[in-house]
């Protein structure tokens, strides 16, 4: 299952990443759920390293974290006091910390937005979470080399995120570090029969979730029968792409789910 992280998008849209994510895995002990990006920069990493602690006691091995600076609306991080020009040195800062914490390190730090002494967070969860490391920039992508588990990419073709993949193993390689396996993808997909109509749906509500013409979409967001988006995402299963995180839109909620479990039968056959 797949959750999105806003504080206040565009005209106050959004969820609490970590708090859907909370309902969602108490729904079954089995579900995995991914947090996609969660908006690490707009929150204390003290309290985040908390609310992570206490989700994996709760619900262990069940939660991936997706992490990302946000991009698409720059007023939902000032309006949160953040400065938008620091989002990726303050996500940093996060990551450090927050892993630190979840790793049941007692922490003093001394950074350039954060300063503390003697914090800890106990009881460490017993199965770590994983984290993805979301953006395009080439510094989101040292970004996942230095902090993640895997990238989690968005907006892009088989053939970048292949290079991209590249880019983090050599980052990693840099750094003495194994390079992370667990990389992803993040995509709205429109379902139906019809493939006009599967546009038509998809167009709408992404149209009017950012704002932006679904034409600068498009190329990135495949729409028609599950055989059809199935084809579509092999080129990415096939370059290393081992978690999609589908968004669809369909006739019905369980219209949706019923073709995202036929994609995946698919793309695993």
């Amino acid at each position: 299952m797949f959750t999105a992280d806003h504080v206040s998008f565009h005209n106050g849209n959004g969820m609490d990443g970590l708090i859907n994510a909370a309902t969602l895995c108490a729904l079954h002990p089995d579900l995995k759920v991914v947090v996609g990006v969660y908006l690490l920069a707009l929150r204390h990493p003290i309290a985040v390293a908390r609310q992570l602690a206490t989700l994996a006691s709760n619900a262990p091995g069940q939660l991936i974290l997706g992490v990302g600076i946000g991009g698409e609306d720059r007023n939902e991080v000032a309006m949160c006091g953040v400065d938008p020009a620091t989002r990726g040195r303050r996500t940093d800062e996060c990551l450090q910390i927050v892993q630190a914490l979840l790793a049941g390190e007692t922490l003093d730090f001394d950074g350039r937005f954060y300063q503390f002494e003697r914090a800890r967070i106990q009881p460490q969860p017993d199965v770590p979470i994983p984290f993805l490391i979301g953006g395009r920039s080439d510094r989101a992508l040292a970004r996942a080399a230095r902090y993640g588990d895997g990238w989690l990419a968005s907006w892009c073709s088989a053939r970048r995120f292949a290079e991209a993949v590249a880019g983090i193993d050599e980052h990693c390689n840099r750094a003495g570090r194994a390079a992370p396996k667990r990389h992803g993808l993040q995509i709205w997909v429109g379902i139906d029969e019809d493939r006009a109509l599967a546009r038509e749906r998809l167009a709408k509500g992404m149209q009017e979730f950012y704002r932006i013409p679904f034409e600068r979409f498009e190329k990135y967001s495949p729409y028609g029968t599950p055989q059809q988006i199935a084809e579509w995402l092999a080129d990415f299963r096939d370059v290393g792409c081992r978690l999609f995180n589908l968004m669809p839109i369909a006739a019905s909620e369980a219209a949706g789910i019923d073709g995202i479990a036929e994609v995946k039968r698919l793309l695993n056959a």
